[in-house]
């Protein structure tokens, strides 16, 4: 029953893709290809660091660019949790970082950017907040900005950009030069908070000090956000769900490049299996380098008082996915991680390449593909993939969260692995990978610590493969 169950989504995915589909699927990219995972040396052996924080292959070098607790130039102080981030061009060459801050409901004062007597919160306007909370008790989630110099590598100022928010963990970046934070809880106002929980929100990417009014942008719906990608082309948003039973969504806006104006969301279904569960959690129904024509389902109500809209997606004929987290735009698809899938819940990655007429009324005619790219059930190879990001060179480097040592990890092009970074100073997650513009700097935050580390190297001497 297993296999016969597994031969039909195999030959579904075939005809949906139609015989130059395929061809791809039986040639270029088959299972029997992906039946082992390959590893290779990358930048070759990491090396340990003297300073014990960051581990890397020889001619690699790293600086400490921010640290919680630190006070910046517009006197708030750098939050705890450092999460997802992206890089932005500058004035006169130099990188903007938008970083978010997920900070818990219920954290203690200093973890936020008021200080640990809160004596920062006159400060600030009021109305900028999202949730100001009761008793001068705000929500301490929010973003930080900070302006880089790659040149001297160096920071030139840091600020706060958004605050009265929860648990900011991932986000993404726009076409337009902002930042989408998102919010990793969907708890509803109440005795402690004044506002519902569980939106996204637009940052833009500026060199000058700014808190933004923190407005949310509800037509991308209420639920544990966890992050987004747009692709360019056609201006649709993909979001993924921190839920061990969660959607992939994806936004069309009314109008392309401005979210706040309203639009349409929709949860990613298999065009010839309804509610298919993606997770392999009980069998090894989907391998590696299997690929799939995808629809998608219109979601209704979702603002979702209930809580319940991944669920009303799944009954509606929406694919399931195992806690959808790290998700980025590049080589012309959009990457998405699912911690907890695989047979030994250690993590996918999956690869959607959007359709030549994505989002329009005759998609149909052109669907996009999905394709699980990477599941090595081993967590010596990768363990519980989080953040990702896209390098300039077309490599996946993937932040782990799983428990015990966290790397840093390459996946190339074609679907090989490598170890490029530990964390020599604590087993806390790596989050928020993201490179300069010009291509010189990886950043990247190592969460419990509140380390932003910025790293250079001869990136050109990753072995070919």
């Amino acid at each position: 029953m297993h296999t016969s169950r597994r031969h039909f989504l195999r030959s579904s995915a075939a005809f949906a893709l139609g015989f130059s589909g395929l061809q791809t699927l039986i040639g270029c990219r088959s299972t029997a290809a992906f039946s082992q995972v390959t590893t290779i040396d990358g930048f070759g052996p990491i090396v340990p660091d003297p300073n014990g924080i960051l581990d890397l292959p020889a001619d690699f070098s790293y600086v400490v660019v921010s640290r919680k607790g630190e006070k910046m130039d517009d006197g708030f102080y750098v939050p705890w949790a450092h999460d997802g981030m992206a890089a932005f061009p500058g004035p006169n060459g130099l990188t903007i970082l938008v970083r978010n801050q997920e900070i818990n409901p219920g954290a203690h004062a200093e973890e936020g950017p008021f200080g640990k007597d809160q004596g920062a919160f006159s400060l600030i306007d009021h109305s900028l907040l999202y949730d100001a909370g009761y008793n001068n008790d705000p929500c301490l989630g929010g973003t930080t900005t900070l302006v880089f110099d790659t040149r001297s590598q160096s920071l030139v100022r840091h600020f706060l950009s958004l605050t009265g928010t929860l648990r900011n963990c991932a986000g993404g970046p726009t076409p337009w030069n902002s930042w989408i934070t998102c919010e990793e809880i969907d708890i509803r106002a109440g005795d402690k908070y004044r506002k519902d929980h569980g939106y996204c929100f637009e940052v833009p990417a500026t060199a000058t000090p700014m808190i933004h009014e923190a407005i949310p942008l509800v037509g991308m719906g209420r639920f544990v956000h966890e992050a987004v990608a747009i692709d360019p082309a056609s201006g649709v948003v993909y979001l993924t769900e921190d839920k061990g039973d969660s959607l992939i969504y994806r936004y069309i806006p009314d109008v392309p490049g401005d979210l706040a104006r309203g639009g349409k969301l929709q949860a990613l279904a298999f065009q010839d299996t309804k509610s298919m569960d993606t997770r392999n959690w009980d069998e090894q129904l989907i391998s590696p380098g299997d690929r799939f024509s995808i629809r998608w389902v219109n979601m209704y109500d979702v603002q979702s008082p209930a809580g319940d809209l991944r669920l009303r997606g799944f009954e509606d004929g929406a694919a399931r996915f195992a806690r959808g987290e790290g998700m980025w735009y590049g080589n012309g698809a959009v990457y998405f991680a699912c911690t907890n899938g695989g047979l030994t819940k250690k993590g996918q990655i999956w690869k959607y390449t959007p359709g030549r007429v994505e989002g329009q009324w005759d998609e149909s005619s052109d669907p996009g593909v999905l394709e699980l790219f990477v599941e090595p059930n081993d967590s010596g190879i990768i363990d519980n993939a989080d953040n990702v990001t896209v390098s300039p060179w077309g490599d996946l480097i993937v932040c782990e969260d799983g428990p015990g040592e966290q790397n840093l990890v390459g996946i190339t092009p074609s679907g090989n692995i490598y170890r490029f970074a530990r964390n020599a100073v604590s087993e806390s997650e790596f989050a928020g990978s993201t490179f300069s513009p010009d291509g010189s700097t990886l950043f990247v935050n190592i969460q419990w610590d509140g380390l932003t580390l910025a790293i250079t190297g001869p990136w050109h001497t990753r072995k070919l493969a």
